[in-house]
């Protein structure tokens, strides 16, 4: 261990060493408490102070003094006078007033964009689909199928060529029509988009 000589020196050396380590650490620790212990969190305080207070009460509802009398008196007269007058008060009232009536004029507004809407959904689905159409299509093929068959049964029912003939022009008539019709509808949903 700690001896002070012959064939223990290193060893007293490296001990001294280790002690020393060991005191600077122990000092450390005991100024880092003594810091802590020593330190005061910060903590809220409310010192009352009937001056401002009075100042805050008149500036926001119009009651209440301004003290102390002669500081205002001599240095802020104007502001002394007309504080009362000028609150905040009146206005929160007015803003309060105002506010209400832009409640029931947004929610006329709000309807009458949501009718509109409306209106242009329908608008937008008329030009990008020719819901006619889709909702007529079944039908008029049905009966342009069953066109054609009574047109084939012409020559069983014993009528000429010539009235076959007649018939199939008029079906072409109609093909060429409806045609038409899906082919200008089709333009113009291209030319909306």
């Amino acid at each position: 261990m700690l001896s002070a000589g012959g064939d223990n020196q290193e060893n007293w050396i490296i001990d001294n060493e280790k002690t020393e380590k060991y005191m600077k650490w122990i000092l450390t620790t005991v100024m880092m408490m003594a810091v802590t212990i020593g330190a005061k969190a910060q903590y809220v305080t409310y010192n009352h102070d009937s001056p401002k207070m009075n100042q805050i009460t008149v500036g926001e509802t119009g009651a209440g003094a301004l003290k102390p009398e002669l500081y205002y008196t001599l240095l802020h007269n104007k502001y002394k006078k007309t504080a009362a007058v000028k609150n905040k008060l009146a206005f929160r009232t007015t803003a309060g007033v105002a506010s209400y009536q832009q409640v029931d004029e947004a929610e006329a507004i709000d309807s009458a964009l949501t009718s509109r809407a409306k209106i242009e959904a329908l608008n937008v689905a008329d030009r990008q689909v020719d819901l006619a159409w889709l909702a007529e299509k079944d039908k008029v093929e049905s009966q342009m199928r069953q066109f054609q068959k009574n047109i084939n049964r012409i020559l069983l029912t014993g009528d000429s060529p010539k009235d076959k003939e007649r018939w199939s022009d008029y079906y072409q008539v109609y093909q060429c029509a409806i045609k038409a019709t899906i082919s200008a509808n089709l333009r113009r949903c291209l030319q909306a988009e």
